[in-house]
């Protein structure tokens, strides 16, 4: 059984950071760093031009402890994400006690219970409905997300499963942190929430999921990895992760065979992600130009990356009968990927 994708919505939110505020910010707090130029270069190399924050850049930057920001970040995704989900059961024409499951990811809080339940009740969806909360996957959330929603599509004929994804990832800002990697995720992610509803039916133009693929590169978790400490949630990553992507594609190619995609959605977590992906997949750099407009314009939003990369595709769609591959990566090293064709 195939499953179709709505065309999803995403919610920004209303306080744009530019690069150059980030840059003032670094330079400012960071004057005397024996690697300040360099840093520049990296903040500048990332391919992002704006973000948007939940809330005021000085804000963000002026929040510490674990408390405060787990607080925010969970608040604010919550309200990011039932703005989503409203949006996209309006969108599909579905009223809330018609959706038969729900699929969360959210990583960059911890609350018990999560973004699911609080959907639930905010959107007052049936009691019974099904849910999948993802809490750990963060930039391949919304990958994984739909592979869970496909699931759910083939083991419960005529089911709506609604996906929501929500992030606030400027929860990662440590102003006075100052290694090379964290100046990369200052610079690199956005806030946002994305929704969409996964059926059997199709109910518009779009991306019908035929196949999907989770892949562990075995032996990898050394190459991106979240942990908290008093201050909150950290990002961290080695050298290795440069190679993390190149690395884990051989898999994917692998259960690909002969077949080859004539359009990619591509998580955009940087522009040598995107590169390398599009090249191992046989694609011109201009196949994969919404992931990086995506990235340019809004930043690595985490899960929520490759929901926007299939909105914009959706506004310059690929000939009917293309055939597509959704491909997320993250910690893990973990990969998602949906094969599946515009119709």
């Amino acid at each position: 059984m195939t499953a179709h994708i709505s065309k999803p919505v995403v919610v920004l939110p209303a306080n744009k950071v530019t690069t150059e505020e980030i840059l003032a910010d670094v330079r400012e707090r960071h004057s005397n760093h024996p690697r300040l130029n360099a840093i520049t270069r990296v903040i500048t190399g990332c391919g992002v031009s704006e973000r948007y924050f939940s809330r005021p850049f000085a804000d963000v930057v002026g929040t510490t402890g674990i408390e405060k920001r787990n607080r925010f970040a969970f608040a604010d995704a919550v309200e990011m994400a039932v703005d989503a989900a409203r949006r996209a059961l309006e969108t599909t024409g579905l009223r809330a006690d018609q959706v038969d499951g729900l699929v969360t990811s959210h990583t960059t809080s911890f609350a018990a219970p999560n973004l699911d339940v609080r959907l639930v009740e905010e959107l007052g969806l049936r009691p019974d409905v099904a849910r999948v909360p993802i809490t750990v996957l963060g930039c391949a959330g919304g990958g994984q997300a739909l592979v869970r929603a496909t699931d759910l599509v083939r083991s419960r004929p005529g089911g709506r499963i609604l996906v929501v994804v929500s992030e606030a990832l400027s929860t990662v800002y440590h102003r006075d942190e100052d290694t090379i990697e964290s100046m990369i995720y200052k610079a690199l992610f956005g806030d946002s929430a994305g929704a969409c509803v996964v059926t059997g039916e199709q109910r518009e133009n779009g991306f019908t999921i035929e196949e999907t693929l989770e892949f562990l590169l075995p032996d990898s978790s050394d190459r991106y990895w979240g942990e908290f400490d008093a201050a909150g949630l950290h990002f961290k990553s080695t050298k290795k992760a440069v190679a993390a992507a190149g690395d884990a594609l051989p898999g994917v190619l692998g259960w690909l065979g002969d077949r080859r995609p004539s359009f990619g959605v591509i998580h955009p977590g940087g522009p040598h992600i995107i590169a390398q992906a599009a090249a191992a997949l046989g694609l011109r750099q201009e196949d994969a130009r919404h992931s990086f407009d995506s990235l340019r314009e809004n930043g690595n939003l985490g899960g929520n990356a490759v929901l926007d990369v299939l909105r914009r595709t959706h506004e310059a769609p690929p000939a009917t009968g293309a055939e597509g591959l959704i491909v997320a990566f993250g910690p893990g090293f973990a990969v998602a990927c949906a094969r599946g064709t515009w119709r």
